[in-house]
């Protein structure tokens, strides 16, 4: 499996996590449960960030790997 398919696959994770706690929260869910979730959510996003955003030379970690 390649880090593209993997990453993508975290972010329709991230994105279902989100819709989940949005209707989890609407319907009178858990509210713990729906902010754990929003939580979840925040940190695969910010994995991704970390792995796609370049630093100060252009340079994504996701580029460097198989180098």
């Amino acid at each position: 499996m390649s880090t593209d398919t993997v990453l993508s696959i975290l972010v329709l994770a991230a994105i279902g996590l989100l819709v989940g706690a949005y209707f989890l929260h609407r319907r009178g869910g858990p509210k713990r449960q729906a902010m754990l979730m929003v939580i979840l959510a925040l940190v695969a996003i910010a994995n991704v960030a970390i792995w796609i955003v370049p630093d100060s030379k252009g340079n994504a970690p996701v580029n460097q790997i198989g180098q």
